[in-house]
């Protein structure tokens, strides 16, 4: 009897073996779905590489080439010569020089002068409670809706007026240019500093006025510091939008030597009969390197930052 029990139980299969050993039947389809999506994944990373950085050679190309126009550029590197860059510094007419050096300094002081006011009136939105505060937040997202083009007009005719009585900052200045970037910077970095500052907790303030710190003493020991991934961002778009900004450049600075990159460069192909595209090309080429350092030296910060200030 003991022998005909065990024999009786010895056929029957175990339910749970039966469910563990089902995913096994179908892992050669996820795996296979699983395959398609990586190389699907591949195939558009590769090709938005190829679309990205195809102008960056081409460029790069055509800045070595000797002839005079584009044409002979079609090939990439067909021909390699440094003759375009010794122009640059070598044309009496464009001053590509002094060109760098404004735009070197006009992009840094923007850039400074942009994250200080910035952050001083993001951490006073985010700290501080006072009358207006929700309409002056709302006054600066709407006025961000707008762009800083429409505005040309006025601001020639503003600059006019001012260069009568301040001729510093007036029409025709690099400080005149400098406030005119920081004005139009200010509503969209402030916003965007201001989500990074509520993440920051309070109980930091709380904890430092309990210790006698100041407002000011907790903004630029404390706060600073810890915002420093949104800072980093904020002066990274700040540098590249003063870099390449032409339209408001090329209305304020007319004198030659005080002009920007982004204005002088344009009189190498704004004529017609003596347009000369590989020097533009190399003039461009020259001018993205502090665009590109800048980036490298941030870089720890830039993901930290716009993912932080982005969520509020």
């Amino acid at each position: 009897m003991v022998a005909d029990t065990r024999t009786s139980h010895s056929p029957a299969v175990n339910p749970r073996r039966e469910r563990t050993d089902a995913p096994a039947g179908r892992g050669p389809s996820a795996r296979r779905r699983t395959t398609l999506e990586l190389t699907g994944k591949y195939v558009v990373a590769v090709v938005a590489s190829v679309i990205a950085v195809f102008p960056i050679l081409y460029i790069v190309s055509a800045s070595f080439n000797p002839n005079g126009s584009l044409v002979g550029s079609n090939s990439l590197f067909a021909s390699f010569d440094l003759g375009n860059y010794v122009e640059l510094f070598t044309s009496p007419a464009q001053p590509y020089a002094a060109w760098f050096v404004n735009t070197l300094v006009i992009g840094i002081v923007s850039s400074f002068g942009t994250v200080l006011l910035g952050a001083l009136a993001a951490y006073a939105f985010s700290r501080m409670r006072f009358s207006g505060r929700r309409l002056g937040l709302i006054t600066i997202l709407l006025v961000q809706m707008f762009p800083q083009l429409l505005a040309v007009v006025a601001i020639f005719l503003l600059m006019t007026a001012i260069g009568d009585i301040f001729p510093a900052i007036g029409l025709d200045t690099q400080l005149g240019l400098i406030l005119v970037y920081l004005g139009g910077a200010l509503g969209v970095n402030t916003y965007l500093m201001y989500g990074f500052f509520n993440t920051v907790p309070s109980s930091i303030d709380e904890a430092a006025k309990l210790d006698g710190a100041s407002h000011a003493r907790i903004f630029f020991t404390i706060i600073l510091r810890l915002a420093a991934p949104i800072l980093a961002v904020v002066g990274l778009i700040s540098f590249i939008g003063t870099v390449s900004e032409f339209v408001v450049a090329s209305v304020i600075l007319t004198d030659p030597a005080k002009q920007t990159l982004a204005v002088g460069l344009f009189q190498f192909v704004s004529q017609e009969t003596s347009s000369n595209w590989p020097v533009f090309a190399a003039g461009a080429v020259l001018a993205a390197l502090p665009v590109v350092v800048l980036f490298f030296l941030l870089q720890k910060y830039i993901v930290g930052g716009l993912t932080a200030g982005a969520v509020k």
